[in-house]
């Protein structure tokens, strides 16, 4: 079955075992506080009987670890995680996930039925609510941080958030708007004329970047404040277009002699805000930028599909682990919006309709189960998605493989992305 045929409800049961998937296993409260979620960063299932994990050393000879040790280090997990590295825009993701899973909900009546996890489990909605709490308690009892882009992610995540419960006809969260409130002064702050406009990346103040002058930008749109949005685009058009390839560099700086050095990399990700943006304002000028920009992600960010899979010749590229792991999800998420925008060419619709169908084909396709004895009882039939949509997933995480999450929310954006694009299609 190719992406052209897959069905809508198809897609919708799809993105559902994805949803499930990376909830449960990585989803958990904060130090078992009630009314709390986050997303772990890693998940790393038990390696066949016998044998060690890929990032273990092998038991001694003759030697038994005890179940005493063993059940302490089970209940220490989640006090442990506090020491991993915190990776705040990820878990703002996480949140724009939920948001896409709970609009499918309310497609389905916004019924106990209609939840991706079971009528008897909190809706999407409710965890994703449940997931800024535990973020602002993590990020030590705020939600500034160091870097704008980060705050930019969260802010666009809790306004869809907020969007979708008046839709359901719950009045979104006060706290949200609070969020919002307090994050906007800072893009207020990062958005100066030095280097002649653009957004800061970091606190550091000595970076003006694609990803975070798109997401500012795009956050600028959706609360009516178009004017500072378009300057944020056309700044990006003027310095860090690349008229070469029609795509957007990463970002600008001054060396110490006081002229602007371009950092000329190309990333997936940077494409998806600065496409939403542009979307988002509409008008004449913007949508034949998107259009160009929709053309210029087919040419040169794709690579050729996996042969015994379903796609049709090529994928979106993805950017590997880490952060990367996020990229191709978030261009897909973007992407899904000018495959539904009728003020584009027929032309560019379909070529982003396909770019996200055949991606996400990619990733169902490629996905692996949690084995038997690999989880606990509740995570067994998961699933497992690789971090390249070209390659399956038994290749990039085998049995007992640390498993990180940004890639697995990627995989899940791209499934959300592809529902509804069909579910637009057939409307």
């Amino acid at each position: 079955m190719t992406s052209s045929s897959t069905s809508p409800t198809i897609w919708q049961d799809r993105a559902n075992h994805a949803a499930r998937s990376v909830t449960a296993l990585f989803g958990r409260k904060l130090l078992f506080l009630p009314g709390t979620h986050l997303g772990a960063v890693l998940w790393q299932g038990r390696h066949a009987a016998g044998q060690p994990t890929p990032s273990t050393p092998a038991q001694e000879p003759g030697t038994q670890p005890g179940p005493r040790w063993r059940a302490a280090l089970r209940r220490m997990r989640p006090a442990a995680s506090l020491a991993l590295p915190w990776h705040y825009w990820w878990q703002a993701h996480y949140v724009d996930c939920l948001v896409d899973t709970g609009r499918r909900e309310l497609g389905g009546g916004a019924t106990p039925a209609a939840r991706f996890n079971g009528p008897g489990r909190p809706s999407a909605g409710h965890l994703a609510s449940r997931l800024v709490t535990g973020i602002r308690l993590r990020n030590a009892l705020t939600f500034v941080n160091s870097y704008y882009d980060d705050m930019a992610w969260l802010a666009l995540a809790t306004l869809r958030l907020d969007s979708l419960a008046e839709e359901t006809r719950r009045p979104g969260r006060r706290r949200n708007a609070v969020v919002r409130a307090s994050l906007a002064l800072q893009f207020d702050a990062a958005c100066t004329d030095d280097l002649g406009g653009g957004t800061f990346w970091s606190k550091k103040r000595d970076f003006k970047n694609t990803p975070a002058t798109a997401p500012v930008a795009l956050f600028y749109a959706r609360t009516g404040q178009h004017a500072k949005a378009q300057a944020l685009l056309d700044w990006l058009d003027a310095t860090l277009f690349d008229a070469d390839q029609a795509l957007y560099l990463d970002g600008a700086r001054l060396n110490p002699a006081g002229e602007v050095v371009l950092e000329r990399a190309v990333y997936t990700y940077n494409q998806g805000p600065v496409l939403g943006a542009l979307l988002e304002l509409g008008g004449e000028a913007n949508l034949a930028r998107a259009a160009v920009l929709v053309d210029a992600v087919q040419r040169l960010l794709t690579v050729p599909a996996d042969s015994s899979g379903p796609g049709s010749g090529s994928v979106l590229r993805c950017e590997g682990t880490g952060d990367g792991g996020l990229f191709t999800g978030i261009l897909c998420r973007y992407l899904a919006l000018a495959a539904a925008d009728r003020r584009l060419p027929d032309a560019t619709r379909a070529t982003a309709a396909r770019l996200v169908t055949d991606t996400a084909d990619a990733f169902w396709s490629g996905r692996r189960p949690v084995g038997p004895g690999e989880a606990g009882a509740g995570r067994e039939g998961k699933s497992i998605f690789s971090l390249h949509a070209a390659q399956p997933a038994a290749a990039a995480y085998p049995p007992g493989a640390a498993v990180e999450l940004s890639t697995q929310l990627q995989a899940w954006m791209t499934l959300e992305a592809a529902a509804a694009v069909t579910a637009a299609a057939s409307a």
